[in-house]
């Protein structure tokens, strides 16, 4: 049995003067608002939620000498609860599944269990929650806690989040909760150095082959089939060795056929400072692999959703996504993994290999969480969607190519302007093809000796054709997949064509 009193803390924890007025706003609402009233409290990733709502937990055993129930959805949460609790002198009680009877529980003013063991506990007649007048709900955006509810009618519960919008699109938790009440923006605890600060690095991804599944957000399989590929794994690497070589990296994928490719990816480039973790592991595994990441400065430690809570290791410099999600509570979670200050750590890096950063913007940009809080549908529709992320992409012509055309001073063309100009003089759209078929003409002409290397040269230019189609398609009626597919085909026919009637000249 996993179960031992804890012993008062004769150092009691410190607390910042936020955290402070954060607590009191949450005893104003408890000494104004109905006992069975329900409050979620948000604050970001490493502002101290934890803290906060354990000094809530002491105060309110104290002042209303009522007990006090905190729930997690992760044993490792209810762990890490339990040992806060005891920085603060609280007595508390960890309810794990080891725990078949509950002959001392008056011996204690807190509990702190996760909800599928509670609830088993609570149908057993085991646990006895009359004199229960608070809970209290860690990470309260996810759904599973709204079982319980039903048990605490009475009670005053504190939703607890850095995200308040659930995770289940269906269930909103403006139905359960009567107010969100806002800590700290992210902004204003990196100003006063409670948080390091991201720079982002992002990188442009066509995201046209992944599927949406029935929970809202991108599938594992389709995911999987995108960030295999040989493409995707470059982009990764070369990110890697741009923007983050040789520091502390963690890397998020969504499924766990990307994270070993990743893995052997790493390994094949002569990076033996990799290893792979995901929830196929075991506890003692898991262990070893989180005790070598922190102890070694420039590791690389791949992985699949498990280290998205519940996981704190401060001295992570850089944060991979590679994946995309259509999640913003998971967004803000992956990258506050790498937002704690630590030692002389002030900053962190950000790379979006998933356009993240354009679904939801900067980490650190202001959000109005009243406002999704609210309104979650509105807010929901409203994304940014990836057609219209990936119309704002700016070609970037890689520098080994750009070389192949050093003759051409300028190679940029710009779709809307000439389809705008064409739209003007009443004339077909089409014109503004031709002329982008003639500038390549041009370029393949004057950086080639004879028809034959000019044509090579074409090979080069795909992806800035397939980018100019795709932007010209984004202004046409018939936009279909079959129609660019021709689109490209006849552009790459004229082109030869165009090549061709130039060097005859």
């Amino acid at each position: 049995m996993e179960v031992e009193i804890k012993k008062t803390s004769t150092n009691k924890k410190e607390l910042y003067d936020y955290q402070k007025e954060n607590i009191n706003n949450v005893f104003d609402k408890i000494e104004n608002k109905p006992s069975n009233y329900n409050l979620v409290f948000q604050l970001p990733t490493g502002g101290g939620k934890t803290v906060i709502f354990s000094e809530i937990a002491r105060r309110f055993i104290k002042e209303k000498q009522k007990k006090v129930l905190i729930l997690t959805h992760r044993i490792e949460l209810s762990s890490q609860t339990s040992k806060m609790l005891d920085e603060f002198g609280v007595t508390n009680k960890v309810i794990t599944s080891d725990v078949k009877s509950l002959d001392d529980q008056n011996e204690y003013m807190c509990f702190v269990a996760m909800v599928e063991t509670l609830k088993n506990r609570l149908n057993d007649d085991l646990l006895d929650m009359r004199d229960v007048s608070m809970v209290i709900i860690d990470e309260a955006h996810y759904n599973s806690f709204r079982k319980l509810f039903k048990y605490f009618q009475d009670c005053f519960i504190l939703g607890v989040t850095a995200t308040p919008l659930s995770s289940n699109i269906k269930l909103p938790m403006n139905e359960i909760y009567d107010e969100l009440l806002v800590g700290e923006p992210i902004s204003t605890l990196i100003e006063r150095g409670f948080l390091a600060k991201a720079t982002t690095y992002t990188y442009d991804v066509a995201l046209g082959g992944l599927k949406v599944g029935i929970n809202g957000d991108y599938t594992v399989k389709s995911s999987d089939d995108l960030y295999t590929s040989n493409i995707m794994q470059d982009k990764l690497l070369h990110a890697y060795i741009e923007k983050s070589l040789g520091k502390k990296t963690l890397i998020f994928n969504n499924g766990i056929s990307t994270s070993w490719h990743v893995y052997d990816t790493f390994k094949a480039a002569g990076y033996d400072n990799v290893r792979h973790l995901d929830n196929t592991f075991s506890k003692q595994e898991r262990s070893e692999i989180l005790r070598w990441f922190k102890k070694t400065p420039d590791a690389i430690l791949t992985s699949v959703s498990i280290l998205t809570t519940g996981f704190d290791e401060p001295s992570v410099d850089t944060i991979i996504l590679n994946r995309a999600t259509k999640s913003i509570t998971l967004y803000y979670q992956m990258i506050g993994r790498g937002s704690r200050v630590y030692k002389n750590k002030k900053t962190f890096n950000v790379i979006d290999l998933g356009n993240n950063a354009a679904r939801f913007g900067l980490w650190s940009a202001p959000i109005n969480w009243k406002r999704i809080f609210k309104s979650p549908d509105y807010y929901l529709d409203n994304l940014i969607n990836d057609e219209e992320i990936e119309r704002q992409f700016v070609y970037d012509m890689p520098k080994e190519v750009r070389e192949k055309f050093k003759n051409t001073e300028d190679i940029t063309f710009k779709v809307k302007e000439h389809y705008d100009n064409a739209i003007k003089r009443g004339i077909k759209s089409k014109v503004v093809l031709d002329k982008s078929v003639a500038q390549h003409a041009q370029m393949c002409y004057e950086n080639a000796e004879d028809v034959f290397e000019a044509r090579d040269l074409v090979i080069l230019l795909e992806d800035d054709i397939k980018d100019r189609i795709k932007k010209y398609s984004h202004y046409m009626i018939k936009s279909t997949k079959n129609y660019i597919m021709w689109l490209e085909e006849d552009y790459k026919r004229k082109l030869n064509t165009a090549i061709n009637m130039k060097f005859k000249e």
